[in-house]
């Protein structure tokens, strides 16, 4: 697929996907939603693919939906920016079912820029960058889920003003809360930290990898503790079958690095 608003290269099997709308602060439009849901599905396909790192291009990250292209349109009653052909698959089921995704934000993340990295694995930021869940100023309520990842990441009060006032924070503010994870030094460092940090996740063995997503999912908000310890048992019987958890028994053994791709490809052959 040729992408127009984002670009995507592999890092020694990091997928680096970048919003690409420089000119417009890469502002979120349908087609980029349609590009990323490719991106990350392609991406999840391909067995050199490890792990995934989003950023954006220029000085933003993203500065939320394109009001001009989107919102005005929706405005006026235009219909073919909102038909169900239009839009994009379900964002926040493919991030939490996705391999290891890093979220890399160098510049301003407002509404859907925020909210569209709010389930990846791991938020870090550059020391310009900023933060806004803004669609109170525009008469909106949150989406894709972030009313309960915002409260989820911040905890119940942080989560209620910031979407109550709708205000904008500093990157450092936001590592205080805990809306990001890491905030880098230097903006410099943020794409070579995030590749970093996506090797390490993704050179573990992949299929553990996105069943532990899928518990944290499910688990997060858990009430019956029963339950969750219930579904960790089903996942690990599934993964003492696996080829990857056999080549790490094997490689122990054998006193060598594991050699978890060729195990998926060999089928656990050591």
């Amino acid at each position: 697929m040729h992408y127009e608003t984002i670009t995507v290269s592999n890092r020694e099997g990091v997928l680096m996907i970048t919003l690409n709308r420089e000119a417009r602060l890469n502002a979120w439009t349908y087609q980029m939603g349609r590009e990323l849901h490719h991106a990350i599905s392609s991406g999840n396909d391909q067995d050199e693919v490890i792990a995934m790192v989003m950023t954006g291009a220029g000085r933003g990250f993203c500065a939320g939906a394109d009001i001009i292209d989107l919102f005005q349109a929706q405005a006026d009653g235009d219909s073919s920016t909102s038909g169900s052909n239009d839009q994009p698959g379900n964002w926040v089921d493919l991030v939490r079912a996705s391999k290891p995704m890093i979220a890399a934000v160098n510049g301003a993340a407002v509404g859907v820029g925020l909210t569209q990295i709010l389930p990846f694995d791991y938020i870090i930021a550059a020391p310009e960058a900023k933060f806004s869940a803004r669609f109170i100023k525009m008469g909106l309520v949150p989406e894709l889920a972030s009313s309960f990842y915002i409260a989820a990441r911040t905890g119940f009060g942080q989560a209620n003003r910031l979407m109550l006032t709708g205000e904008t924070i500093s990157a450092e503010r936001a590592l205080t809360i805990g809306l990001v994870d890491e905030m880098v030094e230097d903006a410099s460092l943020l794409l070579t930290r995030a590749e970093e940090l996506a090797q390490a996740m993704g050179n573990n063995p992949q299929q553990a990898l996105r069943m532990v997503k899928t518990l944290i999912t499910q688990n997060v908000a858990a009430a019956d503790v029963t339950e969750v310890q219930a579904r960790e048992l089903r996942a690990l019987q599934i993964c003492y079958d696996s080829p990857e958890h056999k080549e790490a028994i094997n490689a122990f053994i054998q006193k060598r690095s594991p050699d978890f791709k060729r195990a998926r490809r060999q089928g656990g052959a050591s």
